[in-house]
Parts: C-alpha cells; sequence; structure tokens
C-alpha cells in the first residue's frame, strides 16, 4: 500500500475510535433512524449524536434523508457490520487466551 492508502485507512479506523459513534451505528443496524430517535436509542444528548453523525457522514459510514421536517439516517455499507463482528471475535479469543494464562499461574 501507498503512504495515501495507509493514511485513508487509517483516518477510516479513527472514526471507528469513537465509542458514541459505534453505539450509533449499532442502533442504526436496526434501521433507519432520525436524530431524535438516535437520542433515544442511544442515551447520548442531541449536540453529540449530531457531530458523531457528521462525523459518520463524512466517513461515508452512513447517508441521510429527509424524510418530512426530519433527517433519517441509515448505515451506508453494512460491510462496517461484519468488521466490527471480526474486532469482536479477535477480543474475545484474546481475552480466552489471557484467561487461560491466568488460570495456570494460580
Amino acid at each position: 500500500m501507498s503512504a495515501a492508502q495507509h493514511a485513508a485507512v487509517s483516518e477510516f479506523f479513527a472514526v471507528l475510535s469513537e465509542p458514541s459513534r459505534l453505539v450509533l451505528l449499532q442502533a442504526l443496524h436496526r434501521g433507519p433512524l432520525t436524530v431524535n430517535e438516535l437520542v433515544a436509542a442511544s442515551g447520548l444528548k442531541q449536540a453529540n449524536v449530531s457531530k458523531q453523525l457528521a462525523q459518520l457522514f463524512d466517513a461515508r459510514l452512513v447517508v441521510r434523508e429527509r424524510d418530512g421536517t426530519s433527517i433519517r439516517y441509515a448505515i451506508s455499507d453494512p460491510m462496517v457490520f461484519s468488521l466490527c463482528e471480526r474486532v469482536c471475535h479477535k477480543m474475545a479469543k484474546d481475552t480466552q487466551y489471557e484467561a487461560a494464562i491466568f488460570h495456570r499461574r494460580i
């Protein structure tokens, strides 16, 4: 990969490094939601939800569509959930490995 490609991949993962963005993505996994619905689903403040959605939109992880007076957000590419599942699977394996080592030391 080129330096520019490394930088782009790094920026993509940086977007996913914010826990509140992961909470919003998880809420959107069930289907499109408005900002108010995301506030209710996430427990985050409206200003924070709007800020994080802007970041997700800029990273092209969500799309938005006007729905009357509201804007409805949706996942642009469900690939993000496959990526999150792989990361969670790796973390679970690492936790099992660490637990096994800990139990052997006792």
